[in-house]
């Protein structure tokens, strides 16, 4: 394929999955407000597994045509980026009120299971 088809593609997609995003987001928050559930748990199941998706179809790909580097990298790098990017940021855009029990709890486990995984992969034996 040539380069500038792949570029238009690329910005294509892009444009694609931020529009669909917000209508995402929408959507949660509504089905939140509609049936009284706090957007956190909405967050946390029906958001996160929409997100987790794509993610999981790489991964999956990658594992059966025996690319497991990029596999783990995948999810590491996934949990990095969610934990410290994107929380940085969007709280610098918007101020965000942060439970003490999520930042006491919830963000550690996912920085252990992170270093955890790391640490299997760095050991030449299979995950």
């Amino acid at each position: 394929m040539e380069i500038i088809t792949s570029i238009v593609l690329l910005v294509i997609g892009f444009a694609m999955l931020v529009k669909g995003a917000d209508w995402f987001v929408d959507g949660a928050a509504g089905i939140a407000a509609r049936f009284g559930i706090p957007q956190l748990v909405i967050g946390l199941t029906i958001v996160a597994m929409g997100t987790s998706a794509p993610e999981a179809a790489v991964s999956i790909t990658a594992a059966l045509k025996g690319n497991a580097g990029i596999t783990i990298g995948n999810v590491l790098g996934s949990n990095i980026l969610n934990v410290l990017i994107i929380l940085g940021l969007s709280s610098l855009i918007v101020p965000i009120a942060v439970k003490n029990s999520t930042v006491k709890y919830e963000i550690p486990f996912m920085i252990a299971v992170s270093v955890l995984i790391l640490m299997l992969g760095m050991s030449g034996d299979q995950v």
